[in-house]
């Protein structure tokens, strides 16, 4: 007997009406927290169930570190459960969002993820999953599409110069990949508009979509 042999599935009595993962990505700094909490709050006002999951605040609990998982447990337990920034950790942190998410989704909720996500088969896992637990269009794939040059600049962690620096070893857009969407539903200029202007865009795709139900 296996332990996969006592997993069993079990539909939910009630029935919701399913929201929708958005999925914002981009380089560090390119701005996707900033538009996805502004999206959370227009969202807010118009009365529309929504939660933003931000990449940091999340590998403070869910996803934490070695390092804060050692303060309470075992080496040997952080060094299993504790996420870094390694491809396969990388890719751990987006399959455990990813499955978050689809809670959250079918939970009624639109749910707006602010995650790096760096590489384009972990992001199209993350939209198989969510899509094959409700339907196409369950996720929307948000690439903030802000320029290498501009997220330097803001910088607003020293990440950029640490990593130029070569303190910070395997950072995206520096010496680590950024696989960008090829068919992302909304692509935001990052660095050309102003952010209400972004996050109206993001808005009006889910009014179209049919994905805003207010009232």
């Amino acid at each position: 007997m296996t332990e996969k042999t006592h997993i069993v599935w079990h539909d939910h009595v009630v029935k919701r009406a399913r929201g929708c993962v958005l999925w914002f990505t981009g380089l560090s700094g390119s701005g996707k927290s900033t538009v996805a909490n502004c999206v959370d709050q227009k969202l807010f006002d118009l009365g529309a169930p929504s939660f933003v999951l931000d990449g940091d605040n999340i590998r403070h609990g869910l996803n934490a570190s070695v390092e804060i998982l050692t303060g309470e447990n075992s080496e040997a337990y952080a060094q299993r459960f504790g996420l870094g920034f390694s491809p396969d950790d990388r890719r751990e942190n987006i399959r455990r969002i990813g499955s978050v998410g689809e809670l959250f989704c079918a939970a009624g909720m639109l749910t707006l993820t602010a995650f790096v996500s760096p590489y384009r088969e972990d992001r199209n896992r993350v939209r198989q999953y969510i899509e094959s637990h409700g339907a196409v269009g369950d996720f929307v794939e948000v690439f903030v599409d802000t320029p290498l040059e501009i997220c330097e600049q803001r910088d607003p962690k020293g990440l950029y110069q640490k990593a130029r620096a070569g303190e910070i070893k395997g950072f995206t857009g520096i010496d680590a990949p950024y696989e960008p969407p090829r068919e992302a539903e909304i692509v935001l200029a990052g660095g050309s508009k102003p952010i209400e202007a972004l996050a109206e865009q993001v808005v009006e795709y889910l009014k179209q979509s049919g994905k805003l139900r207010v009232g």
